[in-house]
């Protein structure tokens, strides 16, 4: 009796969250959480429309993360059921309890927004802190965004390349970047003469490649950074032969060579220059992104093989959860001949590096990370929920509309309560849909 209660209850919070998200995709306002509070309270800041890795704490250092921490009261009631819960639907919490939040706790004072920033931060200085990590509960904060300064560490933890266990993760950490100096020295410092002519045609792709990388963020027009970029694409290439250098890979790695270069540069990204570090830094840096590179792959290897037969299957999906979601967007997409192989391939293929602006792509890639093995079946439903945010737009164009406007999306303006929206409409479709495939059913 107990269970069927739970069940009905949490399926009447999910249906009344759908409710609230529909109402906001019409222009209506909804109560509670997935309006951030920190948007409600100031104007916002201009300086979160550049990306700024500061080391010292500021709201913007953990300001993304409300959606876990907001609901503090509501989940302290509901501690039986987050034990009886796993860990999709400790997740869902943060979402489905948005009504039991009243006004009053919406429209909070800046001063309360930071101490619940201050609350988060602390929660990850004590996970991060012990002797020995747990990546569950490291994955569970993660999900709704990681403080800048502490994603460094965070995202080396959550990918595997640095061991939960504390007293070993320097000693791997120079053993992995060792062996990373040495086959940079093996195959990326010879001359062309030692090469086959596959890999001088990889090489010389990859070097016209770099250059085209995240082209409106200067820093990356840097020599140094390109000339680092080419060296961690051409090493992985020659190191999974499977695939080889696909063009799309050099976007991802511009997320973690950003992040681990935080540690060093502060301010501005725009501001940065590489030429401040030392070869040794760099050297460093450029190992911990060709390693967290391999680990991202590695989890989703079919999306580069000849063909990228991985893509191909989830872009099918793609189109079987917007159908199922909203018809008339795909009834109208499919009257007008649009594929979704179109344009949602470049989506998985740069995992939507070239569809937002650059300053938001470290907290979308928060969730990612946090999403580990099972992020290739949950990019679905991001981009399903990325696509259905202009859902009565789409209906009013024909093909050639339609095909422009999905090309040049218009995010150029979009802040964090954009991203997280769409981030919260993909976890409550995910909760709905993935475990029970015959709702996708026509």
């Amino acid at each position: 009796m107990k269970n069927s209660d739970r069940n009905s209850s949490l399926d009447s919070r999910i249906n009344q969250t759908l409710k609230n998200v529909q109402g906001l995709l019409k222009g209506r306002s909804i109560p509670g959480k997935v309006l951030l509070t920190r948007r409600a309270d100031p104007p916002e800041d201009p300086s979160l429309r550049s990306p700024t890795f500061g080391r010292s704490f500021s709201e913007i250092d953990a300001g993304t993360s409300d959606l876990m921490d907001i609901s503090k009261e509501a989940e302290a009631q509901d501690t039986s059921k987050q034990q009886n819960n796993n860990t999709s639907a400790n997740k869902l919490k943060p979402i489905s309890s948005n009504v039991e939040i009243t006004s009053k706790e919406v429209q909070r004072s800046v001063m309360g927004a930071r101490a619940t920033d201050s609350a988060r931060v602390m929660k990850f200085t004590k996970e991060l802190s012990g002797s020995t990590v747990i990546l569950e509960k490291l994955r569970e904060l993660a999900w709704s965004g990681v403080p800048p300064y502490m994603r460094p560490n965070t995202w080396r933890l959550l990918l595997g390349y640095a061991p939960p266990n504390s007293d070993r993760r320097e000693g791997i950490l120079r053993r992995k970047r060792l062996e990373y100096f040495d086959c940079v020295a093996q195959f990326y410092d010879i001359p062309d003469t030692e090469r086959s002519d596959d890999e001088i045609n990889m090489l010389r792709q990859i070097s016209v490649d770099c250059p085209r990388t995240v082209p409106d963020v200067t820093f990356f027009q840097q020599e140094q950074v390109q000339k680092s970029l080419e060296r961690i694409l051409y090493t992985w290439a020659i190191r999974h032969p499977a695939s080889g250098y696909v063009q799309g890979i050099n976007d991802l790695a511009t997320p973690f060579l950003v992040v681990f270069l935080s540690e060093h540069l502060e301010g501005d990204i725009l501001k940065w220059s590489i030429s401040d570090l030392s070869p040794d830094k760099i050297s460093n840096i450029e190992a911990d992104c060709y390693w967290c590179l391999s680990k991202l792959l590695d989890g989703m290897q079919d999306h580069y093989t000849f063909a990228q037969p991985g893509i191909q299957r989830l872009v099918f999906k793609l189109k079987e959860l917007v159908n199922r979601i909203d018809e008339p967007v795909s009834r109208h997409m499919e009257e007008q001949g649009l594929e979704f192989l179109q344009f949602a391939f470049r989506w998985f293929n740069c995992l939507l590096i070239r569809e937002i602006p650059f300053h938001l792509v470290t907290r979308l890639w928060d969730t990612y990370l946090a999403e580990g093995d099972a992020l290739p079946d949950f990019l679905v439903y991001i981009f399903a929920s990325f696509l259905l945010t202009w859902s009565e737009e789409l209906q009013k164009l024909d093909f050639q509309e339609l095909v422009m406007f999905l090309q040049h999306l218009p995010t150029e303006n979009w802040t964090h309560q954009e991203l997280e929206m769409v981030l919260s409409r993909a976890f409550m479709w995910h909760s709905m849909f993935n475990n029970s495939p015959s709702h996708l059913a026509s």
